[in-house]
């Protein structure tokens, strides 16, 4: 009896000691839970206002380097001032910024290089925060000098496409001599004067369709005739800022939500400088203009030729400096129409001066 209650009290002992054995072992492992995937890269975005800034920087251009030089009668003069003087400096050279961003997202090894930090969302905003705290920023993204090089060719092509119809039209100004009623007084001078500063005044404006088009050029990278180029800083503040609103765009961030930001963006002084100077020597010329061909130099010279130089200069295309409107009155005739200045004569006696 005894050594079967030994053999009892071991069994149960084992027992305890397997129990206890089971008790220490680890636990399961935890199932396996797979991290979320990141979220996904914001879409391009790029608010109206820009693009509504940009249609009416274009509907400018496209009609200024249209204006024929040949001119019939007093009233086609008129009719060709008013269009050549229609846009406010301010206005049209934020059109020029808006109309670079877009130009800017033609350029896919610029927005492609942008996009690829889109992926992390830390530093997605740290980029949105530097770009709108410095602008210049943007000029050191990859793809930058391609974008840029874009931008700078198509605002040079477009100033030079102005500029040489303003200087058709100041040929003009010396061709139309020859028939009599170019040499006759305009009539109600300060009223067109007045009309011409009204006119300088009123912000530009483009059209819902032409606006719709650039939004649909900006966000597909297509659509824009183009030539590829490339350029090297230092930029201008209409490229840089160009390249600015380009580079929130392709990050998600210059979308309607974002418009305020963007407009402040869109604001440069250098441009707005140049065109203000070409207002003031318009409104010179036309002060001391009396025939009607003294208005079609003033059209030629500094409505069309000054804005496109502007446009060249903003660019980046740096031009030797305007001067202002002096003419010089002599009773001097010389022998062939100076292309440098205009030929000023006057109905008293018939007389050219130079």
């Amino acid at each position: 009896m005894k050594a079967r209650a030994l053999k009892v009290g071991a069994l149960a002992a084992a027992l305890v000691s397997l129990a206890a054995l089971a008790g220490c072992q680890a636990p399961a492992p935890p199932p396996v839970v797979e991290a979320p995937p990141p979220p996904p890269v914001p879409p391009m975005a790029l608010s109206s206002g820009v693009t509504d800034a940009a249609a009416a920087y274009l509907s400018y251009v496209r009609d200024a380097e249209t204006l024929s030089a040949a001119f019939a009668d007093p009233a086609s003069i008129q009719s060709a001032l008013r269009r050549g003087a229609a846009y406010e400096p301010k206005s049209f050279a934020r059109g020029a910024v808006a109309y670079a961003a877009v130009v800017a997202m033609q350029d896919p090894t610029f927005v492609q290089g942008v996009r690829a930090f889109a992926a992390n969302p830390n530093q997605r905003e740290a980029m949105v925060r530097q770009i709108m705290a410095d602008p210049a920023y943007a000029a050191q993204l990859p793809g930058a000098q391609s974008a840029a090089g874009l931008i700078a060719s198509t605002l040079n092509a477009d100033g030079k496409a102005v500029h040489k119809a303003g200087a058709a039209i100041k040929q003009a100004a010396y061709d139309v001599q020859r028939q009599k009623w170019s040499k006759e007084y305009v009539k109600d001078r300060d009223a067109r004067l007045a009309l011409a500063k009204q006119l300088s005044a009123t912000p530009l404006t483009g059209s819902a369709a032409e606006s719709g088009r650039l939004q649909q050029a900006a966000l597909t990278g297509t659509g824009l005739n183009v030539t590829t180029a490339s350029a090297q800083p230092p930029y201008t503040q209409t490229v840089v800022r160009g390249l600015a609103v380009a580079a929130l765009a392709a990050l998600g961030a210059a979308g309607e939500e974002n418009a305020g930001n963007i407009d402040l963006l869109l604001n440069e002084t250098t441009g707005s400088y140049c065109l203000n100077l070409s207002k003031l020597n318009l409104y010179q010329c036309l002060a001391v203009s009396k025939p009607h061909y003294e208005d079609v130099f003033c059209l030629g010279q500094h409505v069309l030729m000054d804005t496109g130089q502007c446009l060249t200069k903003v660019a980046g295309n740096l031009q030797a400096p305007m001067t202002a409107f002096e003419p010089t009155m002599t009773a001097q005739t010389p022998a062939a129409p100076d292309a440098a200045t205009p030929v000023v004569q006057s109905p008293k006696d018939g007389g050219p001066t130079n």
